[in-house]
């Protein structure tokens, strides 16, 4: 049986649902609050159009959640360096460099009622952040008066509450302080993240270290 009548195939489908979705990201990114006529306008639909991919404002910001999440365990996978402590430096700095992109999106993310989903979205970060701290424990090279369960949610709890509390106006304070805190719980002076920091650890540099895992 032919059909005479062009229907949109499924790769056109999922283009639009993801053009939606970076849609939907930039504008939570600059208004968390952002409504789904917004969302919907700033995208070119109607908000049926939009309803016919997402039920309600709630399962969007889920879905972007989800797709953010994706670019985060991007970067931890991509982040590979002999030293657990440059690993760690180097992961830490460029999840905030991604998280102060998306600030408000990032924000909604670490909600109370996101929290669930965030978390198991970030699996595979999680993941890699507590395998550099089991590495650096054994290496000697991060304190080790915790476990490394303790000390790697100690390094998440630090990270969220920075990322949900942090204002611009403290980067004229100190833009790389959620570096800063994290490198002191896993054990560093201040002195020595000064000079740490001091060295040049670039993430151009780690971007040409390829994934050998």
């Amino acid at each position: 049986m032919t059909t005479t009548g062009v229907r949109p195939t499924r790769r056109d489908a999922v283009r639009n649902r993801d053009e939606l979705l970076a849609c939907a990201q930039r504008e939570l990114a600059h208004d968390p609050r952002a409504s789904l006529a917004t969302i919907a306008r700033a995208a070119g639909l109607t908000r049926r159009a939009l309803y016919g991919h997402f039920a309600d404002r709630d399962a969007l910001v889920r879905a972007v959640i989800e797709r953010g999440a994706e670019r985060f365990n991007a970067i931890a996978e991509g982040v590979v360096r002999a030293d657990p402590l440059d690993e760690l430096t180097e992961l830490t700095t460029r999840l905030w460099h991604e998280a102060s992109l998306v600030h408000a999106s990032a924000t909604i993310a670490l909600e109370e009622r996101y929290l669930t989903l965030t978390a198991a979205s970030l699996a595979p970060l999680r993941a890699r952040l507590s395998e550099v701290v089991d590495a650096g424990q054994r290496a000697g090279r991060m304190r080790q008066d915790m476990s490394t369960a303790a000390l790697t949610r100690l390094i998440e709890e630090t990270a969220r509450t920075l990322i949900i509390r942090w204002d611009e106006r403290d980067s004229a304070v100190a833009a790389d302080l959620p570096v800063r805190a994290v490198l002191s719980i896993a054990g560093l002076s201040w002195r020595e993240v000064d000079d740490r920091l001091a060295s040049g650890h670039s993430h151009d540099e780690a971007a040409e270290v390829p994934d050998a895992r």
